[in-house]
């Protein structure tokens, strides 16, 4: 079996603090920048599946460090350089608490929500009669509290700024930051024969300016659908065939796992595990347009500790 790196503990030089997140663990060095390790740990329903996935780090943080350096003309991002395949070093924003969901299809949790009846949406309200991929006029704006612990909630922007998470002037540059990105997003996945249907950004703050923070535009914080066939499928109300991490969300809700209390993850044998490996880096390949190099797997660790303790040094 190929090795998957599911847990860090450095001591870079500088280093004030680390946070260990559902994928990402994230080292403070001297309050100025972050080194974030996209490890091959796996989350679906808020929960960290019990296998790590190998080179799903490496896939996801090299199509974010793609998309970063695409889109710095729209909005300044925190990154400063990526000294590993699996780590990126940049800025140290104080980060919203809030998370901006773009949708341009109604697909997802918007749909299961749609279905059970809900026509308010974060504040946007949506028609009777709506069918499942259906594309929106224009993209909405779904945002969501940022949990530090469990679900992350469905907010509206008049309930965000009423409650002061972020002020008016801030989130509706966010709003525009948002609408720009996805329509970025969405011309570079048309140039690969692909849609960008749905996704997330996050945004922080230093020094009085807004920044794009954390990844952008990978399979697990977007989904995307293959154009070739979509307009077929949707018409004859088919599953759409898709590159997102809702693949392994639809194993689970087949063997009986949502996240919910008393409910056990199914067993994730090597052979699943090898394949979820072959769907990421097969995602990278068609969102990125090149072929994946896959880094040396033999020890993990000590090759992230050495190209990061030597960016630093610099």
């Amino acid at each position: 079996m190929m090795q998957a790196l599911t847990r860090t503990d450095y001591n870079f030089p500088g280093q004030k603090s680390v946070y260990h997140g559902k994928v990402r663990d994230v080292y403070n060095i001297n309050d100025e920048l972050l080194v974030m390790v996209a490890t091959d740990r796996i989350s679906a329903f808020d929960v960290i599946l019990p296998k790590g996935i190998p080179y799903k780090g490496q896939v996801l943080n090299q199509i974010a460090a793609s998309f970063l350096d695409a889109t710095a003309d729209i909005v300044p991002n925190w990154k400063i350089a990526t000294p590993d395949p699996m780590v990126t070093v940049g800025i140290r924003c104080e980060g919203f608490r809030v998370e901006m969901i773009i949708r341009g299809y109604l697909t997802g949790s918007a749909w299961r929500d749609y279905v059970s009846g809900v026509r308010n949406l974060c504040g946007v309200i949506l028609p009777e009669g709506l069918k499942e991929n259906q594309k929106f006029p224009v993209p909405i704006i779904t945002p969501t509290t940022k949990a530090e612990e469990g679900h992350d909630e469905n907010i509206s922007k008049e309930e965000i700024i009423a409650q002061g998470l972020v002020s008016k002037e801030d989130y509706e540059q966010m709003e525009k930051y948002t609408m720009a990105l996805f329509m970025r997003g969405s011309e570079i996945a048309a140039s690969k024969g692909l849609i960008l249907v749905d996704t997330k950004y996050e945004f922080g703050k230093k020094d009085g300016k807004i920044y794009l923070i954390d990844e952008i535009h990978t399979p697990d914080s977007s989904r995307y659908f293959y154009a070739k066939g979509f307009e077929e499928r949707f018409e004859k109300g088919e599953p759409q065939k898709q590159l997102s991490k809702e693949f392994v969300r639809q194993w689970l809700i087949e063997n009986n796992f949502m996240g919910k209390a008393g409910q056990q993850v199914p067993e994730m044998s090597d052979e699943y595990v090898t394949s979820v490996s072959e769907r990421y880096i097969e995602l990278y390949e068609s969102i990125v347009g090149e072929k994946f190099v896959k880094a040396e797997s033999e020890s993990i660790l000590a090759r992230i500790e050495k190209n990061v303790s030597t960016f630093l040094a610099k």
